[in-house]
């Protein structure tokens, strides 16, 4: 795939073909990170992370005792 370079000023913008900006979700003012690795530039997305990976593994169960609600009472107790 290739994407083309334009003068922006006194910067260089890269333009990203519609196909892959859309299966990447890309949008307009969006901030990603460019790494130099010898000879190419490396671009990722920092910080997005879809919200089923962030909430793998996040049960009742698994939470229980992520927080001290202090001792049970009366109709407060929970089974």
């Amino acid at each position: 795939m290739e994407a083309h370079l334009t003068r922006w000023g006194a910067s260089l913008g890269l333009r990203i073909p519609k196909n892959p900006a859309g299966r990447y979700r890309l949008v307009e003012e969006m901030r990603i990170a460019l790494e130099a690795e010898e000879d190419r530039i490396v671009t990722s997305m920092p910080g997005r992370h879809p919200l089923a990976r962030l909430l793998a593994g996040m049960t009742p169960e698994a939470m229980h005792d992520a927080f001290d609600r202090g001792s049970d009472q009366a109709r407060e107790i929970i089974d």
